[in-house]
């Protein structure tokens, strides 16, 4: 064991634990699980079988939404007599929609010293193998359960450009699917990663719309734990017309100059932009020409 893997008294560690495969866990997450004086898990019976694996004896206590805010008291106290503390949840990073905010919080509010230990997370196993661009992502963790206020998250998501995450449960992905097409539209792409690490891990990209087809087809695909990715919203050049009174300058002043001078005096005049005002007056002489035209052919 290295100073690294000693853990430090009145230290709360922050622990990443697998996701699904036992063995994705770091020597240094072992160690500090063997050495603290105790671990606060998301569900003791659920961790024991990874303690168990490794054979950890550390006693534990459950740390969950239910009982946070009492609990979290008495594990400060613990912090502040010199005791290290591991924190960890039934799977992953914890905080990461789990339990764990209140006592990292209250923990650096007194000056305790809170340390991560790093490893696996679903959300990053996902984008890592997506195919869809990761570069800048925006994690929403579980949408709504009920369907309206499920459809209003993703309607107020809809323009955002960066890549959507998302965790679903077995029995909400079909809906969930179902909105995004409706929201989003079936082209857009997306990615189905389900029991990531585990024996029967599925990974499938396609759009929307095929994804929604393709796992309403097989009942397996609807089984497990899920994280749902779905590629940002293409960012719409905007041409916004130049207000009506710089337009009328601009227009005047073309009868007298070129379009180019034209706009570049009626944006001095009046603030609106050059290259928007160039852009009308382009226009304005295009639908001139065509008239022209059209008188000639009569």
């Amino acid at each position: 064991m290295t100073s690294e893997t000693i853990p430090l008294p009145g230290t709360l560690y922050v622990v990443a634990t697998p996701i699904g495969n036992l063995a994705d866990i770091t020597y240094r997450a072992v160690a500090i699980l063997a050495e603290v004086q105790l671990i606060a898990t998301e569900d003791t019976r659920h961790s024991m079988r990874l303690l168990q694996h490794y054979g950890i004896k550390t006693p534990c206590i459950a740390l969950h939404d239910h009982n946070e805010r009492q609990r979290t008291p008495k594990l400060i106290e613990r912090l502040e007599r010199g005791d290290a503390i591991a924190l960890i949840s039934d799977a992953g990073t914890p905080l990461i929609s789990d339990p764990g905010f209140g006592l990292v919080k209250t923990a650096r509010e007194r000056g305790l010293p809170v340390v991560p230990v790093p490893g696996p997370s679903a959300v990053l196993a996902a984008l890592s193998v997506a195919g869809i661009p990761v570069d800048r992502f925006c994690f929403e963790g579980f949408l709504p359960a009920k369907s309206g206020a499920r459809r209003k998250r993703l309607q107020e998501l809809n323009s955002e450009s960066r890549t959507l995450v998302f965790y679903e449960s077995p029995h909400r992905i079909t809906a969930a699917l179902q909105q995004m097409k409706t929201v989003f539209g079936g082209e857009r792409r997306g990615v189905v990663a389900r029991e990531l690490t585990k024996t029967f891990e599925t990974i499938h990209s396609d759009s929307l719309e095929n994804l929604l087809l393709w796992i309403a087809a097989d009942d397996n695909q609807r089984r497990g734990e899920f994280v749902l990715l779905v590629e940002g919203a293409q960012k719409q050049a905007t041409t916004r017309e130049p207000a009506a009174e710089a337009s009328r300058v601009a227009e005047i002043l073309s009868l007298e100059l070129p379009p180019g001078q034209a706009a570049a005096l009626a944006a001095k005049i009046t603030g609106e932009k050059k290259s928007r005002l160039y852009r009308h007056l382009l226009g304005q002489n295009r639908r001139a020409d065509t008239g022209s035209l059209d008188e000639k052919d009569q």
